[in-house]
């Protein structure tokens, strides 16, 4: 009989287990592609049809996902700090399958927003697969094996919003079943090869008080170097998460694309994510320093979204989504490189959490308001005749990003 007991701890540096956490990754985000050009369409259809007020609708859903994971965000850091990444990202992985299938058959908008709700309690598998890689890290490779994490997620979603796409075409309900089966067989995966990366002597008992996601956040904020991190992390992820979430209703608004043209777009985006946090992350950060390198790909991303305003024809949107995604993808795995160094290796797992829930209540702030932006400008009478927006107000909090990373280099030149 085969023997299925956990592998041992992994060392730092160990390259199988580096690629048993990026395989995990892949697996998780293919599901989760599936499931992304279609659910914005699958609100649209339960809530009458327009792209307004579908736009209301997922607000709603959105939020509701948004502050449980923002809620449990901390609790995953810590747990996984406690018990080791392995369990934790093993269990997430099947709740997530749970918040699928009920999805799949969530008969209208208050079942689908208690899915939701699922999914944003066990939806935290970034804060530990992102904590068993630092396990794995030396400072030197920190960067680059997390830009290989942004890598694993934008592989991912080469092939999921394709696949979805092509599923919901058939039936909008079907790409959930396929995710469903996705989680369910990166659970399996896991158990047989995913291997644990923290050590025993690493592991720290639970402080009750610091799974409040405030409080978890104001300690960190304690360390010196912390805050601005925190801050430009923080507005850079309202006006992407914003993006991301309403990206499907605006393209249809915008450029009246159907549920395949965007997936084709979300492809697009996983295969640009892949090639510049797969390859182009080490090599900018070892000729720029890390701190201009997030300067500069805060600074690109902040033209990319600006010049987006006046995108009115689909075809304008692959370069400036290429051109956002080279921006973002320098600056963002090595902003959160450069947080991971200013923690020690017993709270790793805690920062990762205290991060993912900094991206979480982005998360519960920019969905929201993009999508009563194009709520506004997509009403028939829209006092707001404005379809950019959004990007207008995204390229300005990149511009705030730049400014405290270039403020910060500032402060850190001799």
């Amino acid at each position: 009989m085969a023997n299925t007991a956990a592998p041992p701890p992994a060392k730092p540096g160990n390259g199988s287990a580096v690629i048993f956490i990026l395989l995990t990754v892949v697996i998780n985000m293919l599901g989760v592609g599936l499931a992304w050009p279609v659910l914005p369409k699958l609100v649209q259809t339960m809530g009458g049809g327009s792209v307004a007020e579908a736009a209301a609708a997922y607000a709603v859903i959105a939020t509701a996902f948004a502050v449980m994971q923002f809620a449990f965000s901390p609790l995953v850091g810590m747990l996984s700090d406690r018990f080791g990444r392995r369990p934790v990202l093993l269990i997430s992985l099947a709740g997530l399958g749970v918040d699928y299938m009920l999805t799949a058959f969530a008969p209208d908008l208050i079942w689908l927003a208690a899915a939701r709700i699922v999914g944003g309690i066990f939806g935290a598998t970034a804060t530990t697969a992102n904590a068993a890689m630092a396990d794995i890290s030396s400072p030197e490779t920190r960067a680059r094996n997390f830009g290989y994490i942004g890598a694993a997620f934008g592989l991912g979603f080469i092939l999921g919003p394709l696949v979805g796409g092509a599923l919901g075409s058939v039936d909008i309900r079907l790409p959930f079943f396929a995710a469903a089966a996705m989680a369910t067989f990166n659970v399996l995966f896991g158990l047989v090869f995913l291997p644990e990366t923290l050590k025993r002597e690493h592991r720290r008992t639970i402080v009750r008080s610091e799974a409040n996601p405030f409080r978890a956040v104001r300690r960190i904020a304690a360390f010196p170097a912390i805050l601005p991190l925190l801050i430009a992390l923080f507005v850079t992820a309202i006006g992407q998460r914003g993006l991301e979430s309403n990206w499907v209703l605006y393209a249809d608004f915008r450029f009246g694309w159907d549920i395949r043209a965007a997936a084709w777009s979300l492809a697009f985006v996983g295969i640009a994510s892949f090639a510049v946090q797969g390859f182009l992350v080490g090599p900018a950060v070892r000729r720029l320093g890390e701190w201009t390198a997030v300067f500069c790909g805060f600074a690109v991303s902040a033209v990319a979204l600006g010049l987006f305003v006046f995108a009115d024809s689909g075809w304008l949107a692959y370069p400036l989504i290429g051109l956002h995604i080279l921006g973002n993808g320098i600056a963002n795995p090595t902003l959160v490189a450069i947080c991971s160094q200013s923690v020690d290796e017993t709270r790793q797992g805690q920062l990762q959490g205290v991060l993912n829930a900094v991206n979480a209540l982005a998360v519960v702030i920019g969905p929201f308001a993009a999508a009563l932006v194009l709520w506004e400008v997509a009403r028939p009478m829209p006092v707001l005749n404005f379809p950019g927006a959004w990007f207008a107000l995204s390229a300005v909090f990149y511009i705030i990003a730049a400014c405290l990373a270039y403020r910060h280099r500032a402060r850190q030149s001799p």
